[in-house]
C-alpha cells in the first residue's frame, strides 16, 4: 500500500508507507529492502498479503487483488509493452524475405584435394619439391621447437618421443 501522487511517482526520495506496519515511512529507494526485512518480523501479516502481479512493491490483501489489479496503475506500463511487442511481430512478419543469393564458385575442392596428393606439404619445401632459396615468413623448425617449449614445457623432440 504505497501512498503515491503522479508527479513523483519516480522520486527515489519520497516516502512509501510499509504494507506490514503503516508505522513505517520509508524513502522508496530503500523501500524493496524494507519489504524483505518486514516480512520476516510480520509474518502473521505476509501470510494475508499477496504481490500484485504488475509491481512486486505492491503488497495488497488477498481480498482486494482483484480490486487492486483492475486499477493498479503499473498495469498500463506491461500493456504497452504487449501492444508494442504484437506490433513489432507483425512488423517483421511484413518485411520481405531476403533475395541475396551467393556469388558463383569456381572452386573444386576434389580437384585440388587429389593435386595435394601428388605433392605432400615438406616444412621449408615448395610445392614443386624444391628447397626455397629465398627467406620468407613460413614457419621454421626453430619457432615450432620454441612454441612447443611454451605450450608443453618441453622440447619438440621430447613431445615427439611421448606421441610415438
Amino acid at each position: 500500500m504505497e501512498v503515491e501522487d503522479d508527479f513523483d511517482v519516480f522520486d527515489p526520495e519520497r516516502l512509501v508507507q510499509c504494507p506490514y506496519n503503516k508505522h513505517h515511512q520509508i524513502r522508496a529507494r530503500r523501500f524493496p529492502y524494507h519489504l524483505v526485512k518486514c516480512r520476516k518480523s510480520y509474518p502473521r501479516v505476509a501470510k494475508e498479503l499477496t504481490t500484485c502481479p504488475f509491481n512486486a512493491r505492491h503488497l495488497v490483501p488477498q481480498a482486494d487483488l482483484r480490486d487492486h489489479i483492475s486499477n493498479c496503475h503499473d498495469k498500463r506500463f506491461i500493456e504497452e509493452d504487449i501492444v508494442s511487442e504484437s506490433s513489432d511481430f507483425q512488423r517483421r512478419q511484413m518485411n520481405p524475405v531476403s533475395t541475396w543469393q551467393a556469388p558463383p564458385c569456381d572452386e573444386d575442392w576434389d580437384t585440388e584435394s587429389r593435386e595435394q596428393l601428388t605433392s605432400p606439404f615438406v616444412l621449408g619445401m615448395a610445392n614443386d619439391g624444391l628447397k626455397r632459396k629465398h627467406r620468407d615468413h613460413s614457419v621454421t623448425a626453430w619457432s615450432l621447437h620454441f612454441v612447443a617449449m611454451w605450450v608443453y614445457g618441453t622440447s619438440c623432440r621430447a613431445v615427439m618421443r611421448n606421441a610415438v
